[in-house]
């Protein structure tokens, strides 16, 4: 039975003063960096379903148990950390050979899993990955989490923000928690902290218009989270990436958090989605019967928009959709597609259903 949504917001949405809207000057975007720039990635990853073979007490993992749905050995489950170990140690490499200094990632079951990913990536592909996760309540026990480059950044606080909403019904909703990660960027020079909250939206279960409350609930609660970042760091920069379960045109993005497709429309302490014109040009993350969405979007605040490059600090250069051949289905009905681990019961020993996004920042030398 389908249900029909009613939100309630997780927390009382902190205002800022208001400001007037300006035009903001956009930073020149070249296609590869000048010699006198250092680059970094900041990335996303739905990873599908990443289980282990354990069942966890209170979780509905069954279907990834040897004897599940999905006959989810050892094999299948070491395959699975390799797969997507090479994958993550590939983002970022066009501009930068140290790969992404964080990486958001979405669809996981326990630390354990991404101990295990970082582990191969930092054993076969040179990488200094270390993961954080916060346990949420989501239904089916998944969470999101957060590697990064122990080098390249480092973390001074971290919270889990829990989205408090029901469906008409009085039933909860059990989602993913909002995992706020407060560090530094290290290296070349001065740290500069930066502020990454990574989101898995609710599910567009029941239909796009019927569970709509529920992701414009999210948006709320991650524009709170950024309202209260701001009262105590007016400037701040701030990097909000997921898989929304949204388009960068749906109510949730283009309504209630405001993210704006051009930079010229954004406001002072407002937000820019770097993905909306790429899907304007066709290009998406997942692909759906047939057609594309850009539900893996990563969203920038104006400060980190429109820092200028002569003050010697991180802005924003451009963003990119990781949609690599060895991630893609080369043939068949599903050719030009992300390539999936399982599919319709069948194991395709792929990546995932989602390609990674990324963006990277550029800074003066």
């Amino acid at each position: 039975m389908k249900h029909t949504f009613l939100w309630i917001a997780a927390v009382m949405l902190a205002f800022s003063a208001p400001l007037s809207a300006g035009k903001h000057k956009k930073q020149p975007v070249n296609e590869t960096p000048s010699q006198g720039q250092y680059v970094r990635c900041i990335a996303f990853y739905n990873l599908e379903n990443l289980f282990d073979t354990i069942h966890d007490e209170g979780k509905n993992d069954y279907e990834y148990l040897p004897d599940g749905g999905n006959k989810w050995t050892a094999l299948k489950y070491e395959n699975k950390i390799k797969n997507m170990a090479y994958a993550v140690a590939q983002l970022g490499t066009d501009y930068d050979p140290r790969g992404a200094t964080c990486v958001g990632v979405a669809e996981v079951e326990n630390i354990g899993c991404l101990e295990d990913l970082c582990a191969e990536a930092n054993s076969k592909y040179n990488r200094r990955l270390k993961p954080i996760l916060i346990e949420g309540p989501d239904r089916r026990g998944v969470d999101v989490g957060f590697l990064y480059d122990t080098v390249l950044f480092k973390p001074a606080s971290v919270h889990g923000h829990e989205l408090k909403a029901h469906y008409a019904d009085g039933g909860v909703i059990k989602t993913r928690l909002q995992l706020c990660v407060s560090g530094y960027l290290m290296g070349e020079g001065k740290p500069e902290k930066i502020h990454i909250i990574v989101n898995h939206w609710p599910s567009r279960y029941g239909g796009e218009l019927a569970s709509r409350p529920g992701r414009d609930t999210a948006a709320m609660l991650v524009k709170s989270i950024c309202d209260s970042i701001y009262l105590k760091e007016p400037k701040a920069k701030i990097v909000i990436m997921g898989d929304l379960n949204d388009d960068p045109y749906n109510h949730s993005c283009a309504e209630v958090l405001k993210a704006r497709k051009h930079r010229e429309e954004v406001e002072p302490m407002g937000y820019f989605n770097t993905m909306w014109q790429m899907l304007d040009r066709g290009i998406g993350s997942l692909a759906y019967n047939g057609s594309w969405n850009l539900f893996d979007q990563i969203i920038i605040n104006e400060p980190l928009m429109n820092e200028k490059l002569e003050n010697g600090k991180w802005t924003y250069w451009k963003a990119q959709i990781f949609n690599k051949p060895f991630l893609t289905v080369q043939e068949g009905k599903d050719k030009g597609t992300p390539l999936r681990t399982t599919k319709a019961g069948v194991w395709q020993n792929g990546y995932g259903d989602h390609y990674p996004t990324m963006i990277y920042l550029i800074k003066q030398k």
